[in-house]
């Protein structure tokens, strides 16, 4: 945990207003992190070593009143250290972007497309930020609390993914 907490030192005083809380859950330690700062954050907690971005996760807080209706929530690990650390942003309704992370991990990319998916984020800088789960015609964002559990959506035709393949 000392190590974790020199980590989070560095952090608190190369990006003074970037973290907005701390907090434990479950034993892990998770920080808010401002968003306009959350890019410049990552880099620095990989270059400390959190070489692994384990998922990135999307979360709509509709009628449990927090100050925004979204975030995102970075899980990362590092593997030399034995370190894991949680990052969450909060993310306005009205101002879904984000900067993508996937000029950092590889593993960025699909999980960015999934929280884009299911509920609306847009990771600026994506090299394909396209549907991955839900078929290309479909209409909203599913994850979403306010789409209606049972509006289906059927598809029309199919879709050629592998351009999607390939670009990877």
């Amino acid at each position: 945990m000392e190590k974790l907490n020199n980590i989070i030192d560095k952090i608190k005083e190369k990006h003074v207003d970037a973290i907005e809380d701390t907090a434990d859950s479950f034993g892990d330690v998770v920080l808010t992190i401002a968003r306009k700062n959350i890019h410049d954050v990552l880099v620095d907690l990989k270059d400390a070593g959190f070489d692994l971005l384990l998922d990135i996760a999307g979360v709509d807080a509709l009628n449990l009143g927090r100050k925004e209706r979204f975030e995102v929530v970075y899980n990362l690990y590092s593997l030399s250290q034995d370190l894991r650390l949680r990052l969450r942003v909060n993310v306005p309704e009205d101002d879904m972007n984000l900067p993508s992370a996937t000029d950092l991990w590889e593993s960025a990319n699909w999980a960015e497309r999934e929280a884009y998916d299911m509920f609306g984020f847009n990771f600026e800088g994506h090299p394909n930020l396209a549907r991955i789960l839900c078929h290309r015609e479909f209409v909203g964002h599913a994850l979403r609390k306010d789409y209606p559990v049972m509006k289906g959506q059927w598809a029309t035709g199919t879709a050629d993914l592998r351009p999607d393949l390939e670009n990877e």
